[in-house]
């Protein structure tokens, strides 16, 4: 089998081994290929709860029930300062 690959991937391929985590392309090759597998399989094990969670999030916009960019952030740095405060304890 011949397979023609973009010069990034190849690039990323080159910087894996160079890493030492892998001693070849097909080893790099052979982990990216278990990696979208494993994930392709997560994805299939949680399809019918992504789509409910997509369905519900649809019908919250289309109802005018979301954050602006600004409330997301207000949000975000609000949980992330009582998810800090909890840590200290």
């Amino acid at each position: 089998m011949t397979i023609h690959l973009r010069p990034e991937h190849e690039r990323a391929i080159a910087e894996a081994i160079e890493s030492g985590a892998y001693r070849d392309a097909d080893e790099v090759i052979g982990r990216a290929l278990e990696t979208l597998r494993e994930e392709e399989e997560w994805l299939q094990a949680r399809h019918e709860e992504i789509s409910g969670k997509i369905e519900r999030a649809i019908g919250q916009f289309e109802r005018g029930e979301f954050f602006t960019p600004e409330d997301s952030r207000t949000e975000m740095e609000r949980r992330k300062k009582a998810w800090l405060d909890e840590r200290k304890r």
